[in-house]
């Protein structure tokens, strides 16, 4: 077996409606069609593809970390970013990647799962 890329990341919420605006709003995804599972839940997509899934319909006790630090996605647009991460006061860590010049935003989406961002090095924060 070989892998041959990632699939999609899954987050766990007591909050299905505003973690799909999170991720809407502020990142871009956009909702998608989902199969009909017998838990509330959404599948979130970027470039016709379902990156996302949104699990909901759990305490927020339940919603622990685990091992993963963080999910990655590749994205454009640097300066719209964090212009709508400072308008909407969201706390996030803007750095250039050593050695290859990738912008890295880091932040946590309402549930607290860390997102990174990474731009190309081309790319203005400005």
């Amino acid at each position: 077996m070989a892998i041959e890329g990632m699939n999609h990341f899954n987050i766990l919420t007591d909050d299905v409606p505003g973690t799909v605006a999170f991720y809407r709003d502020v990142l871009g995804l956009s909702a998608g069609t989902r199969p009909n599972f017998d838990f509330p839940g959404a599948w979130l997509y970027a470039g016709g593809a379902p990156v996302l899934h949104v699990s909901g319909g759990r305490p927020k006790s339940d919603l622990k970390p685990g091992v993963i630090d963080h999910m990655a996605f590749s994205a454009q647009g640097l300066a719209s970013v964090l212009a709508t991460l400072r308008s909407r006061k969201i706390d996030h860590i803007c750095r250039r990647q050593v050695g290859s010049g990738t912008w890295q935003v880091f932040l946590h989406d309402p549930n607290g799962a860390k997102v990174e961002l990474d731009f190309d090095a081309s790319e203005s924060e400005t």
